[in-house]
């Protein structure tokens, strides 16, 4: 999908009324129709941009998620929109471009029973960072459609069947005259059948097919980040009279961890310290998604300290690229502390009374700001 705006495309301003945007549209399909511009690829490729541009401001829905988030809105390939269950992404129908123009330029219209394809179904998934990493397969179940166990597809009453719908006379289409232009729409009695049927079926309602659900295999790679989608081709809403399946876009939401926070393809967390092992040094365990690791904590080691643990965090998705594990280092201060170890403390404080300053690096800096105010 072209990222040309819309309103750019016809000609009209955001405040225009359906009736402009309608007249727009035609004066601009008349002009780069590939009919009236034989063998030109520019005319060609204006004339798709001014078909797409007048499916989404033609289309109420469409038009209004346009409006509000541009493009991002109305292309399914831009991940736009939240999780509330499954959405549609259909394109625009009952609005048919080639029976227009057949009828606009001499084409042949002929009377048919329109196809519509599958709307495509977005469905939220939750994982944890640690299936995140190493990828999982996981079954959902979806909403679909199977053919009616009591009229077997017809959508009409059991020992009745349907008649040629009395509308559109069996084309399937009906004529509407617009100032000088003639054109053929989706009769909105049988819906593009032919047929109509006078007594339903009581269990599907004359639609032939009933809801349901079905249980579909998501392979979720390592890798994947929270808000990205899986696209199953065909897993979406079954089409009607025959037409193709929709697609179904898996969206993945990973679960906040406990421990780690993620950025990119690395990972972050706390480590806490004891006080003798920030001052001396010394071995820590550190967790990791993969168990736990040793890391040498370095003499005088400071609150704030960065350690990376090197090929620690999260694989590419599509490289093999891995990340870091980065510890943020917080040197603990003791609590519920036993006799002896407050003696040992305040005897650390009575002979810490005459430390040179270059031995506490952030209170020798803390009074140089202080005496730089005061100065």
């Amino acid at each position: 999908m072209s990222n040309k705006d819309f309103y750019e495309t016809l000609g009209v301003a955001r405040s225009a009324s359906d009736d402009e945007i309608k007249k727009a549209f035609r004066k601009l399909a008349m002009k780069y129709h590939p009919d009236r511009n034989p063998d030109d690829k520019a005319a060609e490729e204006k004339f798709k941009e001014v078909q797409n541009a007048y499916a989404i401001l033609s289309d109420k829905e469409k038009k209004a998620a346009y409006d509000q988030y541009g493009h991002a809105g109305v292309d399914p390939n831009m991940g736009a929109g939240g999780f509330g269950g499954f959405g549609g992404f259909s394109g625009a129908q009952g609005f048919d471009f080639g029976d227009i123009f057949s009828q606009m330029f001499g084409g042949a219209g002929g009377g048919r029973a329109q196809s519509y394809q599958g709307a495509d179904l977005q469905y939220g998934v939750e994982i944890s960072l640690e299936e995140a990493a190493k990828g999982i397969k996981k079954r959902i179940s979806v909403p679909t459609y199977e053919e009616c166990d009591v009229c077997h597809g017809s959508g009409a009453k059991p020992g009745t069947s349907a008649s040629t719908c009395s509308t559109c006379h069996g084309s399937g289409t009906i004529h509407v005259r617009q100032a000088i232009f003639q054109m053929q729409q989706t009769c909105p009695t049988c819906h593009g059948s032919g047929k109509e049927i006078k007594e339903p079926c009581i269990k599907c309602r004359g639609e032939g097919r009933v809801k349901t659900s079905k249980t579909v295999e998501v392979n979720i790679p390592a890798g994947i980040d929270d808000g990205q989608r899986i696209r199953l081709s065909g897993e979406g809403e079954p089409g009607q009279h025959g037409a193709p399946a929709g697609d179904l876009y898996v969206v993945v939401q990973v679960k906040a961890h406990k421990t780690f926070e993620r950025n990119g393809l690395d990972l972050h967390c706390e480590l806490p310290v004891s006080f003798a092992t920030a001052a001396l040094g010394g071995d820590v365990e550190v967790p990791t998604l993969d168990g736990k690791v040793k890391l040498s904590i370095p003499s005088e080691t400071q609150t704030g300290r960065r350690m990376r643990v090197k090929g620690k965090g999260i694989k590419s998705l599509r490289s093999s690229a891995v990340g870091d594990l980065y510890c943020h280092v917080v040197v603990e201060t003791p609590i519920n502390l036993t006799d002896r170890q407050k003696e040992l403390l305040e005897e650390f404080d009575k002979i810490s009374t005459g430390l040179d300053r270059s031995q506490t690096p952030r209170q020798k800096s803390f009074f140089d700001k202080v005496r730089d105010i005061f100065d």
